[in-house]
């Protein structure tokens, strides 16, 4: 069975049938994962590029290792030091990297939106690994996978996601995944950092962090992005992580044990201390393991294979 789309662009594109079998592939690829040979030669015909117009440490790391263990060969671009930044478009770029017969793009880029564009002018497959503010889909996936894991099924659990909303595409994103599941959502942070009218996308606001923890079942912490603020939109990082900071004090307080995740890159001391992130009730590392089976299953339907043990 194929995906219902030709490109993972953003969940909003997707249905809880897509995501149900990117989740259900995900379980086999785990397994090939655990295997002494960590790899299959799946897509040993398929060449995939990495285009990333943004820095990224962990989602190219993991889309590449997820490339390499489905057996396609891979071809990475930086923006930094190439024609880019001579003036080279966007489209010039793409089409360069497909003359050379690339099958499948994923591609970062700090205009949202850019994916979309990019979609209407090539055929190969285009993978969002996140634009602008807008979607991150395979950190969505990855994490609603990754809450299923230690829930079961999401329909009906609480999910709180703390801090800067404002310019967080993993929170859009992760929006609209625990939606299509069925999950309830509260966003949480200072007011300076909740987007006006975020309520229409089906979700509640709690600006006291303290309160949305004692309702939720798993918390999200999300990293403050100052590279993203143009403007001071809190007094300190002092004030915040006294204010909207999750501590053990705040978790020991509570009477329910809660799954604490982040998507990294974690600042310490800041939206979460490290006793929480480092405490049994973290998920931090099962999320990272996961992302490399979620992006082997984005891949591998994309590529509109059959036998993922060919």
């Amino acid at each position: 069975m194929a995906l219902s789309v030709k490109h993972l662009l953003g969940i909003k594109e997707l249905n809880a049938q897509d995501i149900e079998q990117i989740f259900q592939t995900a379980d086999n690829f785990k397994q090939v994962l655990q295997r002494p040979i960590k790899k299959v030669p799946t897509l040993r015909d398929t060449t995939v590029a990495n285009i990333f117009f943004e820095n990224s440490t962990r989602t190219r790391l993991s889309f590449e290792l997820a490339e390499k263990r489905l057996g396609a060969d891979v071809v990475n671009f930086s923006a930094s030091g190439s024609s880019v930044s001579k003036g080279e478009t966007l489209i010039d770029t793409v089409n360069n990297i497909l003359a050379m017969k690339v099958d499948m793009v994923v591609m970062r880029h700090s205009a949202s939106g850019a994916p979309w564009f990019l979609a209407q002018h090539i055929d190969a497959s285009i993978v969002n690994a996140g634009d602008g503010t807008n979607e991150h889909p395979t950190q969505a996936l990855l994490d609603a996978y990754s809450m299923r894991e230690q829930l079961g099924n999401l329909k009906g659990k609480r999910v709180a996601i703390l801090g800067d909303i404002m310019h967080s595409r993993v929170a859009l994103s992760n929006i609209y995944c625990l939606n299509k599941l069925g999950a309830e959502v509260v966003v949480s942070g200072p007011p300076t950092l909740i987007p006006k009218h975020i309520e229409s996308l089906g979700v509640k606001v709690e600006y006291n962090v303290k309160k949305a923890l004692e309702w939720c079942d798993v918390a999200n912490v999300l990293r403050i992005q100052l590279e993203r603020q143009h403007k001071p939109l809190f007094s300190t990082l002092r004030e915040y992580a006294l204010y909207y900071g999750v501590n053990k004090q705040m978790l020991d307080s509570l009477e329910k044990d809660i799954v604490i995740m982040h998507p990294g890159p974690i600042n310490r001391g800041v939206e979460i201390n490290s006793d929480v992130a480092d405490s049994k009730q973290s998920i931090i590392l099962n999320q990272v393991e996961n992302g490399v089976a979620i992006r082997m299953a984005v891949i591998y339907l994309l590529s509109g294979k059959r036998d993922m043990n060919e």
